[in-house]
């Protein structure tokens, strides 16, 4: 018990901070190749700050386990909607621009509802997972389109890095080619290292406490990996930005969706276990809708609002670890 434990901590530990470090070599590095500071922020720290759970989900997929993979992308999509952005309200109410919301927040909605409908009818596919792709590549090529033509609307993916710069002041250190390099190098040793340990102790620790390993992904192995777009929010909120928490959360839905959930399908196309077919994405679907109508109602997500997207997390923690 207590060596997958420690496996597990260690995972995360490790996991956590090589998202870091990659993304802030990848930042640099671009940034000294005279990449714009767009561009960057749109696909540089999008992609670099939805590593940790890119590979955790394609660790546990390579390792035959669907459940640990598919459950972190929901569940990690129901700790951004409910945890996330309700710690975030409480701190400060959210402030929501009404294009991105039905734009973006739309996106993300629609995404789940297709990848439920799949999972329920003929499975994962290599198909769905390239068109979920081939979805991500067009949505961040309307979002730099956006952003050059009306700032003012800003996308998800651009608040996603924007919130990334209110929380990291480090982000862009001047510092040697060389060294951005090899934090960029050690960043993702790191990630591909933690994520092995992750999965592993996760799998172990499924096996020794009776769990299913579809509840380990939509709790345990979900929070974990949210943790970073957690303290991103709070951050963000403390300093007085919590607009930019709603675009940071959904565009960590749309990441996980599209980007994660499409590699995992073209790399272990096949079942979604059931605890996450009948139950994980019908209520993701349910907790996207309500963030939707908190959101557009008075144009902000006020702090009772925020108090109830944690309650019923909370309530959804407690039914996942005693009754499925």
């Amino acid at each position: 018990m207590l060596i997958p434990l420690l496996l597990l901590l260690a995972g995360f530990v490790v996991l956590i901070l090589g998202g870091e470090l990659l993304v802030r070599g990848a930042v640099r590095v671009a940034e000294r190749a005279g990449m714009s500071e767009l561009l960057i922020g749109l696909t540089i720290v999008g992609f670099g700050t939805s590593a940790p759970e890119l590979v955790a989900s394609v660790e546990a997929a390579l390792a035959g386990s669907p459940g640990i993979a598919w459950g972190n992308i929901v569940g990690s999509n129901l700790a951004n909607s409910l945890l996330i952005l309700g710690a975030a309200s409480l701190i400060l109410p959210v402030v929501v621009p009404r294009g991105p919301l039905w734009r973006d927040g739309g996106l993300a909605l629609v995404a789940t509802v297709i990848l439920w409908l799949v999972a329920s009818t003929t499975g994962i596919t290599i198909a769905i997972g390239s068109a979920f792709l081939i979805v991500l590549l067009a949505y961040l090529a309307y979002a730099y389109r956006a952003e050059q033509t009306q700032p003012a609307g800003a996308t998800a993916l651009h608040e996603k890095a924007e919130a990334l710069e209110v929380s990291d002041t480090h982000l862009h250190d001047v510092q040697p080619l060389w060294r951005s390099i090899l934090l960029l190098a050690l960043g993702i040793v790191l990630i591909v290292m933690g994520g092995r340990w992750l999965v592993e102790g996760a799998i172990d620790l499924a096996r020794l406490v009776g769990m299913s390993e579809a509840v380990i992904g939509l709790t345990v192995i979900a929070i974990g990996t949210s943790l970073p777009e957690l303290v991103t929010s709070v951050i963000a909120a403390y300093k007085g930005a919590s607009a930019v928490a709603l675009g940071n959360v959904l565009g960590s839905n749309i990441f996980n969706l599209l980007l994660i959930g499409g590699v995992t399908a073209v790399i272990a196309p096949g079942t979604i276990p059931g605890e996450i077919t009948n139950f994980g994405l019908p209520v993701l679907i349910a907790a996207s809708v309500m963030l939707l109508i908190f959101a557009a109602t008075g144009r902000k997500i006020t702090r009772w609002e925020g108090g109830v997207l944690l309650i019923v997390y909370l309530i959804l923690l407690v039914y996942n670890v005693v009754m499925v």
